[in-house]
């Protein structure tokens, strides 16, 4: 390869990599059909070589590209970094950190960075979204920095532009009515939860990753994902129509308080929610190191990345932590 090749070239080919589909790739990278296609044709020209078998119904990745993919992303990295590490303005931004909730494992981070974070150094503003799925659209835009939640559910061509770093299994619980015939048990068996409709945030595209979580954990156990609901805004709002509707919520051992439910853990197996900290490639802004160091050190602290006896997690989540 010419040691000058142009970097566009080569995101032109990574996005189609991704997308195996040139309009989707084309709309990823706001370019026209026409150009990426070019710029995919110029590349080949350059290697000698095609990168793609082209049909009218496919687009697959020649044994050439499915070479160069790993190299190009490894270029593309490097090549953002360059551009980050320049920024002058980068350094003097607050960084904005999606937490989630309050009482979440990311605002742990957050305090934590805080405090750690040296008196005249960067800002940290925070905010709170649904869901990671909703977040990394955000972070690929530019509207935020960092979010955290589980980056085995993302899509893959999500996933590809983002980095993270493995923080904590959270252990799931359930929430559960006051009256309801389990709630005066210390810990729920997961197969007592069997006949039961579950909350698990269906119909939340923002969310979509806490939902493919809990049809893995239900599946073969007799317990239904509840019907899809509209978006439910704010905590008001989302207790008030939980209790209305009565039923149990999947949840983690880091929730929030609802008056006249209990929270209770799941056993038998303890299933675990996978937490990342999870960023856009190529920023470099001095707030991200004193996140990963307080992330870092919380997990060590605490133990948060040992799985306990008799846990459950699904595979793909276990080769996307395994870092």
């Amino acid at each position: 390869m010419p040691r000058d090749t142009d970097p566009r070239l080569l995101r032109a080919f990574a996005a189609v990599a991704d997308e195996l589909h040139f309009t989707r790739a084309a709309a990823r990278l706001y370019v026209a059909q026409q150009a990426l296609s070019r710029d995919i044709r110029r590349l080949e020209g350059v290697l000698g070589t095609e990168l793609f078998v082209r049909t009218t119904r496919s687009v697959e990745l020649t044994a050439a590209g499915k070479r160069l993919l790993p190299y190009a992303r490894r270029v593309l990295e490097a090549h953002d970094d360059l551009i980050a590490v320049c920024s002058e303005a980068e350094a003097d931004r607050p960084l904005l950190v999606d937490i989630g909730e309050r009482v979440s494992t990311g605002n742990l981070v957050l305090e934590e960075a805080r405090r750690i974070a040296p008196a005249a150094g960067p800002e940290f503003y925070a905010s709170c979204h649904a869901g990671l799925t909703g977040a990394a659209a955000d972070l690929l835009a530019g509207r935020l920095d960092v979010s955290f939640g589980r980056i085995a559910g993302l899509d893959p061509a999500v996933r590809a532009r983002l980095s993270h770093l493995p923080v904590r299994y959270e252990p799931m619980a359930v929430v559960l009515p006051a009256a309801h015939r389990l709630a005066a048990l210390p810990a729920v068996p997961l197969d007592a939860l069997a006949g039961e409709t579950v909350y698990a945030a269906a119909g939340n595209d923002a969310t979509a990753e806490w939902t493919g979580l809990a049809e893995q954990l239900f599946a073969g156990r007799g317990i239904a994902v509840a019907p899809p609901l509209p978006p439910i805004r704010g905590r008001d709002e989302f207790t008030r129509v939980m209790g209305k509707l009565g039923r149990p919520i999947l949840a983690t051992s880091q929730f929030i308080e609802m008056p006249g439910t209990v929270l209770r853990p799941l056993t038998d197996p303890v299933p675990l929610s996978p937490v990342a900290m999870v960023w856009r490639r190529g920023i470099r802004h001095p707030g991200l190191g004193s996140l990963r160091t307080a992330a870092a050190a919380l997990a060590a602290e605490h133990a948060w990345l040992v799985k306990p006896s008799g846990s459950w997690l699904p595979d793909a989540d276990g080769a996307a932590m395994s870092r």
